[in-house]
């Protein structure tokens, strides 16, 4: 029981497939935070001196308002406008780089993924029960001790960036303004910059484990993969049945056709092949039936019961069963000698009707290649 009950087997592609149309797929959320803040620490060291030069002209043009500009509405719309076109640029640049690494940190685990399923509300979520098992079960354990790395690595890092920095910070107020605002902004960038990378060894860690769980989720039982695999290729009792109805019919089928065959060649004991030859068409002789051991006596049975002529001719027969399908012309290499047999066929209906000679008996050795012999 332990072997069916435990899902100690790997999934099958299958069951990875069905899971990611569901949109069950591993996700790390440390990534994408990481990657959001790199990037966008990143941007902020680029285009930092840039936005403090916008936001300083913002203030001061805020603080230098004329008497006309502050008593006349239209004039403050204007330098409104001013600020907003000053700090534009530098701030959809830093929104579009954020926003890259968000999209490359959702997909960098487990690819790009959209389905309608995982869109959908999921009821369950709302439950209070569900949300304590999550809170105090492995998943809630897992994510207070990340909190309390990112809270020892990111604080350590700060303190480390205020240390280095704390020098330059205490002789802000000495240097000239506007040196020291800009001064101010790029130590806070490399100290942003710095706490980001922080988060590198966290996701490090997330990663490996967000694949580790979503695959331990998706595990199955011995038993699971039989029944996917029976589902798959079939149950073997019903293919067999399957099988057995589909040989019935092809048989009933060729035993309507063996009453209008010319003639049905026999190996005595095994081998049955009904010919058919069109006089007037431009086919070669075709085999509408053939079969071993009880299907080849019945086939002489139907032969017998209308008529129509069984020659023995062993190595012949065995030939076109094993080179022809139903419904097939035989091999050219096989023409020679079924002409013989159709034309000594023919010759003993003329006979029988009156219509000519009693026909020579037929040869023995007909001409069946080397390599068609059985």
């Amino acid at each position: 029981m332990a072997d069916t009950d435990d899902k100690t087997e790997e999934p099958t592609q299958k069951k990875i497939d069905d899971a990611r149309e569901k949109g069950q797929i591993a996700r790390s959320k440390e990534l994408s935070t990481t990657l959001v803040l790199i990037f966008s620490g990143a941007m902020f060291l680029v285009i930092g001196g840039q936005l403090a030069e916008a936001l300083y002209s913002i203030a001061s043009r805020m603080f230098t308002l004329s008497r006309d500009e502050t008593y006349d509405p239209t004039h403050m719309f204007g330098a409104w406008g001013e600020a907003l076109t000053a700090v534009a640029f530098p701030v959809i640049m830093f929104q579009l780089v954020a926003m890259i690494g968000g999209v490359y940190g959702n997909i960098g685990v487990g690819g790009f993924n959209f389905t309608w399923q995982s869109a959908a509300p999921k009821f369950n979520k709302l439950n209070p029960l569900n949300g304590f098992k999550r809170m105090f079960g492995p998943e809630g354990l897992v994510e207070l001790l990340k909190s309390i790395a990112k809270f020892f690595v990111i604080g350590g890092l700060a303190l480390l960036a205020m240390l280095y920095y704390e020098e330059e910070a205490i002789h802000l107020d000495a240097e000239a303004y506007p040196g020291n605002f800009f001064h101010a902004m790029e130590m806070i960038a490399w100290a942003f910059f710095i706490m980001t990378l922080g988060m590198i060894p966290i996701s490090a860690i997330d990663v490996p484990y967000q694949k580790y769980k979503h695959n331990k989720q998706l595990k199955m039982t011995k038993q699971e993969i039989k029944d996917e695999h029976k589902n798959a290729e079939g149950d073997p009792q019903t293919k067999g049945r399957i099988r057995r109805l589909q040989f019935q019919a092809s048989a009933k089928r060729m035993m309507q056709e063996v009453p209008q065959a010319d003639v049905v060649v026999t190996n005595p004991t095994h081998y049955s092949v009904a010919l058919k030859y069109d006089e007037n068409g431009t086919r070669a002789p075709v085999v509408v039936a053939k079969g071993a051991d009880e299907l080849a006596m019945h086939i002489r049975k139907i032969a017998t019961a209308n008529d129509v002529p069984l020659i023995p001719s062993p190595m012949l027969t065995r030939a076109i069963y094993y080179s022809t399908e139903v419904d097939n012309e035989i091999p050219h290499k096989l023409f020679m000698a079924v002409a013989q047999v159709l034309a000594y066929v023919f010759q003993l209906k003329a006979f029988k009707a009156g219509k000519g000679k009693r026909p020579k008996p037929l040869k023995r050795d007909l001409p069946i290649p080397t390599e068609l012999r059985r």
